[in-house]
Parts: C-alpha cells; sequence; structure tokens
C-alpha cells in the first residue's frame, strides 16, 4: 500500500481533540466521581434484578396455585375434547421465547388432528392484517368443543405449566411461532427482548382484532415501561377480556 493511502487511515488530531472534548467525561474522573457512578449503576442492576426476581416468584406462585385448582376443570374438558373427535388431549407446539431461545408450548387440542396439514389451503383466506399471523374468524379445522374453550381461553390454561417451568411468564408479548419469526422485520424482533406471556397489553385491548403491527407497538410499549405494577394491572384487565370474549376466535 502507498504511503498516501496510508496517511488516509491516520485520525484527524483535530476530530480527535473534539471527540475527546465532547465525550471524555462519559466516565468520570477521579475517585469519589468513580465511586459515585459506580453505585448508581449498582443500584440500577439491584432495582432490575429485584424486579426480575419478584415478577419470577409471582409466576411460580400463581401458576402453581392456577394448576391445582383447575385441576377438575381440566378433567372435564379432556373428557370432551377425546368424546368429540380422536387424537391427543394437548396440542405441543414450537413456539420461540427470549433471545430466540425454542420451546415447547402446551394447549388444549381445540382443532382436528389434521388442522396442519389442511392449512395450506386455508392460507389465502387469511383474515390477520400484514400476512405474519394466521387467524380465521370462521376457521373450518376447529372442532366445537375447541370453539367454545377458545372464545373462553380455557384452551390456553396447559400453559400455566410453560409459566411454572420458565419457559414462559404470567405477562409479556405472546410466543411466535418459528415461521412467523422469519417474516419478522428488526424492529418486530425487539419482542424476542423479553420472555414471553400467557396475557400481554394487546391482549386486554382487542386481542385477534387488534393488526399484527399494531401489536408489535404495543409489546415493545410494554417492554419500554415494563414493571411489576403494570403486570399486575394488564392481569387484572385479563379477566373481564377472556369473560367477554373480546377479539377471541
Amino acid at each position: 500500500m502507498s504511503e498516501q493511502s496510508d496517511r488516509w487511515f491516520e485520525p484527524d488530531p483535530t476530530l480527535r481533540e473534539a471527540l475527546l472534548s465532547r465525550y471524555g467525561q462519559v466516565r468520570p474522573d477521579g475517585f469519589w466521581r468513580q465511586l459515585r457512578f459506580q453505585i448508581k449503576r449498582s443500584t440500577w442492576k439491584a432495582v432490575i434484578g429485584s424486579t426480575y426476581v419478584f415478577k419470577r416468584l409471582l409466576d411460580i406462585v400463581v401458576s402453581l396455585e392456577l394448576l391445582l385448582l383447575l385441576a377438575p376443570l381440566f378433567l372435564v374438558v379432556a373428557v370432551l375434547i377425546k368424546l368429540e373427535s380422536p387424537g391427543p388431549i394437548f396440542f405441543r407446539q414450537t413456539r420461540v421465547g427470549r433471545w430466540g431461545k425454542l420451546f415447547s408450548m402446551w394447549k388444549f387440542r381445540s382443532m382436528y388432528v389434521d388442522a396442519e396439514a389442511r392449512k395450506a389451503e386455508l392460507l389465502a383466506r387469511n383474515e390477520s392484517a400484514g400476512g405474519v399471523l394466521f387467524k380465521m374468524k370462521r376457521d373450518p379445522r376447529i372442532t366445537r368443543v375447541g370453539r367454545f374453550i377458545r372464545r373462553a381461553s380455557i384452551d390456553e390454561l396447559p400453559q400455566f405449566w410453560n409459566v411454572l417451568v420458565g419457559d414462559m411468564s404470567l405477562v409479556g408479548p405472546r410466543p411466535a411461532l418459528p415461521s412467523e419469526v422469519d417474516k419478522y422485520s428488526l424492529a418486530d424482533r425487539r419482542r424476542l427482548e423479553v420472555i414471553p406471556g400467557i396475557t400481554c397489553i394487546w391482549q386486554v385491548s382487542g386481542r385477534s382484532d387488534i393488526p399484527f403491527p399494531e401489536q408489535v407497538k404495543l409489546d415493545v410499549r410494554y417492554i419500554e415501561s415494563s414493571s411489576l405494577r403494570q403486570d399486575i394491572l394488564i392481569l387484572l384487565k385479563t379477566v373481564p377480556a377472556v369473560l367477554l370474549g373480546r377479539g377471541a376466535y
């Protein structure tokens, strides 16, 4: 390489001085400034860490209690599913968790056993805006029992097991399918920064009636302002949203 091209890579001393002048004090100098900086940093980490610990404790306590309390309902639903159509009681599906980790999410089976094979025939009738999710208000693959347990969100109850083992949380963005994540934009992938949840901010605001781009915006807003207080408020709003069945199909 020529001497002239070597000089091209040399930093401009004027620019260097300007950068040092502007950003040189980002890390404070002096013992007391360093100490104050480290105390603030440690306090912030402790707040974030304690929030996660309390959130995880809430997940464990609530999910364990509900799994025990709902056991009789689980038995009734299992019998109804078996009586209507042959096949397994539970439906296990691979979903994408925090940082792209794959896990098995559990639901009560609400569709016929050949539902996945029939999906290709129905793609042209997708009613979800944006083309990332697949939703149909009158999906012919859903059984009669399945339609009822979906309307009442009973099909989601086995996910309390996912919460108990740590794959999911009570509150967080809904876990997506790998095929859906493949279609995510960079902005959409912000949803993968937190542990997915059973309920989320857009589920208490309209559920499936909200277009996918708006779901992403609501999830990002939740991530940026996440707190234990906000989680409790969302859980409280989930109860009337489920009872009224808004946007559930």
